[in-house]
Formats: C-alpha cells, sequence, structure tokens
C-alpha cells in the first residue's frame, strides 16, 4: 500500500506561515490558524506540505481503509484560503448560509478573503466541525 503524503510532520507551521507570499493571505492564514487553534485546545500540525491541521482522528471508509487524518485544518492557497471540514454534519447547510462570500468543494470552504465572512459564524462553523470530527469514525 502506498503511504500517505498528507501526514504529520516537524516543519514549524510558524515558518509555513510566514513564508505566505502575499501579505493579505498570510494575515488571513495567521487569523484562521488562531481560530482553529482556540476552538479546537489543539496546537497546529503541518500535514504534509501544506495544510496546516488541528488534533487527529482515525478516519475508517466503508471499504475497509483507514488513515490518520486532522479534525479540521487550513491551507493558504493562491486563490483562496482552504478549510478542510467534513464534508457533512447537522447544521453545516445553515452555518454556510449565513457565513458570507465563500464557495465550497467537497469536503472543502474557500474563503478569498477573511474580510468577506462572518468570523463568528466560521467560529461557530469550525466548532460544530471539530464536534462531528471527533465523535464521528466514518470517512465523510
Amino acid at each position: 500500500m502506498a503511504t500517505l503524503k498528507t501526514a504529520p510532520t516537524a516543519a514549524s507551521v510558524d515558518d509555513f506561515l510566514a513564508a505566505v507570499p502575499d501579505e493579505a493571505r498570510r494575515a488571513d492564514a495567521t487569523a484562521v490558524r488562531d481560530l482553529m487553534r482556540a476552538v479546537t485546545g489543539e496546537p497546529p500540525t503541518m500535514w504534509g506540505g501544506s495544510i496546516v491541521g488541528f488534533g487527529q482522528r482515525r478516519l475508517r471508509y466503508a471499504t475497509g481503509r483507514e488513515l490518520d487524518w486532522f479534525l479540521v485544518g487550513f491551507s493558504p492557497r493562491k486563490a483562496a484560503t482552504t478549510l478542510y471540514l467534513p464534508e457533512e454534519f447537522p447544521g453545516k447547510p445553515e452555518l454556510l448560509a449565513r457565513l458570507g462570500r465563500h464557495t465550497v468543494g467537497k469536503g472543502c470552504l474557500y474563503v478569498k478573503r477573511l474580510a468577506d465572512v462572518d468570523v463568528e459564524v466560521l467560529t461557530e462553523l469550525v466548532r460544530v466541525a471539530a464536534a462531528r470530527a471527533r465523535a464521528g469514525n466514518a470517512a465523510e
């Protein structure tokens, strides 16, 4: 079986965020790091070369495949800050409707600028997502 590339590393989260070239994206990433750390109570950890994850859980797919993954995480990508949250959980559609300007993909929430969203709603979204991730064992 191939080794999963997205796994916890000893790389510095602070160094990774400091190297984000765009000043606004770097500031947003630092704010999201602080928000996720406060909400989860977990320290940030680099997962692979470009994802900052918080906490850890064991995912179990219907196929029987299992892997270690973070509770919630994010990456300051060039086009948008990508937040990695469980795909589905109670209240998610309602929270997303109140969030502000964003787009979504499978298990991802894309925010171009943190100023475009309601940070209180984002905080609640991360809180509920982290609680769902802690409680669930099934893969999204």
